[in-house]
């Protein structure tokens, strides 16, 4: 499955009608960048209800400026409206699949809970 693109306009919306959205912080000019992009699609084949999407860092500074992006291709997870993981780096497909899974497994009843304190 391709994965769409975000922008100021529909993060928002994007965010909040999907439970588990993946988000690629990338740019054109990034080579990094476009070595993970295959592996990123591949790996979006085997989850068909999470929300796969980039965002160019050269077209949508605000975003990535909000996210405080330092360094790309930067990997986001977002769950029930809530950014639960962020790192920087081009990541192999292994890992991006643990990653994936402990996002699922993760208990968003104790998340809410930990942010309302």
């Amino acid at each position: 499955m391709a994965a769409i693109e975000l922008t100021k306009e529909n993060f928002a919306d994007v965010a909040a009608a999907n439970d588990i959205v993946m988000v690629d912080f990338w740019a054109p000019w990034c080579g990094p960048c476009r070595s993970f992009a295959p592996v990123y699609e591949q790996v979006s084949a085997a989850y068909p209800n999470i929300v796969f999407s980039k965002i160019n860092t050269e077209i949508e500074q605000e975003l990535s400026e909000h996210f405080e992006i330092r360094s790309i291709p930067t990997l986001m997870a977002i769950r029930e409206q809530v950014v639960i993981f962020m790192q920087a780096g081009a990541i192999p497909a292994a890992v991006l699949h643990d990653i994936i899974s402990k996002v699922q497994a993760l208990d968003m009843a104790e998340v809410h809970k930990e942010i309302s304190r």
